[in-house]
């Protein structure tokens, strides 16, 4: 039986760090795991990453959507389905909800169809579980921009307004799907983080 866990949250929330903490994790109790990323988690697709990412790329607006909507049809085919069919668990670092956030709360694209068009492009294939990493966004900046030792990506470079309605997009989300989304403390020391995290993926396991 597979599993489908993803990863979201602001820039620098540590979604990442935990994405691969909880593949180290269950690899260590014997399971089979698939770790992958949007965007970017194909060899087709590596490109793409690369112009969202690009901070001199003006990259339209609806030109940016439908390059995460191309990214994400090529990641389920390719790597997604496959590993779910074949009963691995999948830990993905960003997927849909992310488009919801970034590109719906974010930028303004009209939520209600941004979910039929999010759901043409993934195949209809929707995480089991959702951990959203939720941390102040000063903080999460902060981190992503040390890491990255400048002003940061085309989204770390967003004004603080865009980030504040991208963090308000996933709180409207968590409170929408709560069956699905659990909200983890991303302001927390790492261990106590990753501690979190396993307790919320424990029941799902297969």
């Amino acid at each position: 039986m597979s599993l489908f866990v993803t990863f979201e949250g602001i820039e620098g929330c540590g979604k990442s760090t935990q994405a691969e903490l909880l593949a180290e994790h269950l690899r260590a109790e014997g399971r089979e795991v698939t770790l992958t990323h949007e965007p970017g988690g194909t060899e087709h697709t590596r490109e793409i990453r690369r112009l969202l990412a690009d901070p001199d790329c003006a990259l339209d607006d609806r030109a940016e959507l439908f390059l995460f909507l191309a990214d994400r049809a090529q990641h389920v085919r390719s790597v997604i389905q496959p590993a779910l069919e074949r009963g691995a668990i999948v830990v993905c670092d960003r997927y849909s909800d992310s488009t919801m956030a970034y590109q719906g709360y974010g930028r303004g694209h009209d939520v209600g169809w941004l979910e039929g068009v999010n759901e043409y492009a993934s195949y209809g294939c929707v995480p089991g579980l959702t951990l959203w990493i939720d941390c102040d966004i000063a903080t999460g900046l902060a981190r992503a921009r040390k890491d990255t030792g400048g002003p940061g990506d085309r989204f770390e470079a967003e004004p603080l307004p865009f980030h504040t309605s991208v963090r308000q997009g996933f709180a409207e989300l968590c409170k929408r799907f709560p069956e699905r989304i659990v909200r983890i403390d991303g302001n927390l020391p790492i261990d106590e983080v990753t501690a979190h995290v396993i307790a919320a993926v424990a029941p799902h396991l297969p």
